[in-house]
């Protein structure tokens, strides 16, 4: 009798552990905000780096951290640097949703302004000159992310994280 209920325990168990899963999110959210295109609406809502941000780190050996996520067994990363990259990873996430947001809410003000004639230049001034500080900040986080990646890494995992990525 103990063993049939500890069986149905289990059993329970499992079953709530495979169907309780929740589906990952990969279809791409409609943009309620008309000056942003599904995919930019998405990207932002997400922290999705649609622009490249971190190009320059890149292109002079500073790793983006996706591509060391990406290639992280290869790498054969020690449990301290993987805790190190996971507070890079937090860090990294909080601000490009952040600044996500921050952009979602500057361009519906600014439809909002232009749709109902409220606009002056001040605010067309003040509103541009914000969504330049946002691109800056977000694109801070990402070179700030690459630049603390870059500290974390052995030289030879850096070599090996580029060999990786032209092979692929």
């Amino acid at each position: 009798m103990l063993k049939q209920s500890y069986l149905a325990f289990l059993l329970t168990l499992l079953t709530i552990v495979v169907f309780g899963q929740t589906p990952v999110d990969t279809a791409i959210k409609h943009s309620p905000v008309r000056t942003l295109s599904d995919a930019q609406y998405d990207a932002y809502m997400k922290g999705i780096d649609i622009n490249n941000t971190g190009l320059t780190a890149e292109l002079n050996h500073y790793p983006l951290l996706d591509d060391v996520a990406k290639y992280k067994k290869q790498l054969d990363l020690s449990p301290t640097q993987i805790t190190q990259l996971n507070d890079v990873l937090k860090f990294l996430q909080l601000k490009k949703k952040e600044v996500g947001g921050s952009v979602i809410r500057n361009e519906k003000m600014l439809d909002s302004l232009f749709r109902t004639h409220k606009v002056d230049e001040g605010s067309i001034v003040f509103y541009a000159n914000r969504y330049g500080l946002y691109e800056g900040e977000y694109r801070t986080a990402v070179l700030i992310a690459c630049y603390r990646t870059e500290k974390i890494l052995t030289a030879r995992q850096i070599k090996l994280l580029e060999a990786l990525k032209k092979h692929n």
